[in-house]
């Protein structure tokens, strides 16, 4: 579904991501690790479409379909989304008219039921309806940020769902319905691309089901299975690193 071709990346002038080879299929769930500054959040944004990543070479590619150049919003259509590490405040824009607009232009569907399917999912990530009144995020702790992107998710059923750190500032109870609600779309035939630094989250989902991948100073340097997870938790990094050779 998704295929990232030798992908080179800038951010103001500065190479970030330096020949990334992915490619995740349908209803795959795909994690990249690795140290802060690896490029791990680069990747996940490049491949939603930021503006502020530039392409240098290498190229996007999305069912077939050279998507490198099209903007972020054209890629949410086809089937993209992207849960944000940090979600902004919005202020003046209530979350209702927000998330009846996103089902209408990008799902078809009228206000009416746009209104009944968000009300219907809302209680599933521990939100009340009154919750809908509000601006988008504002006086929002971490976990409410991040379930409010799950919430979006869930609403958007998309066919390739990109979540960059969807454990960070998250409590531990906001951290378990999370983790079951990306495993439930995963289930549904959502493909899933996480990307985090620690294991935290991973601890929430299946391992059997993993394809987990370690990037390095904008490159992936070594793919396996779910339990390279339990590898990296129990050695660290730095020490995988060294006796695979990607420290030289």
């Amino acid at each position: 579904m998704l295929k990232v071709d030798n992908l080179k990346v800038t951010v103001e002038g500065k190479d970030i991501l330096r020949g990334v080879n992915l490619n995740v299929g349908e209803k795959e769930f795909h994690v990249i690790m690795g140290p802060n500054g690896s490029g791990k959040s680069t990747l996940a944004l490049t491949i939603a479409g930021h503006p502020r990543y530039t392409v240098v070479d290498g190229g996007i590619f999305f069912n077939g379909e050279d998507i490198t150049e099209i903007p972020a919003n054209e890629r949410v259509k086809k089937g993209i989304f992207l849960a944000f590490q940090h979600p902004e405040e919005v202020e003046g824009v209530k979350i209702m008219e927000f998330l009846q607009t996103i089902l209408n232009k990008v799902k078809g569907m009228d206000l009416a039921d746009a209104y009944d399917r968000i009300t219907e999912r809302l209680k599933e990530v521990w939100f009340r309806e009154d919750i809908l009144k509000r601006f988008i995020n504002v006086g929002f702790s971490g976990g409410e940020r991040k379930r409010f992107e799950i919430l979006q998710a869930l609403l958007m059923e998309p066919k390739l769902l990109i979540l960059d750190e969807p454990d960070s500032g998250v409590d531990i109870d906001s951290l378990s319905v999370i983790s079951m609600k990306i495993e439930e779309l995963y289930r549904r035939g959502t493909s899933i691309l996480l990307i985090t630094h620690y294991g935290r989250i991973l601890q929430h989902l299946d391992p059997s089901i993993l394809k987990v991948h370690i990037m390095k100073d904008g490159e992936i340097v070594m793919s396996g299975s779910g339990e390279l997870v339990s590898e990296i938790e129990r050695r660290g990094f730095q020490k995988i690193f060294e006796e695979c050779g990607c420290d030289e």
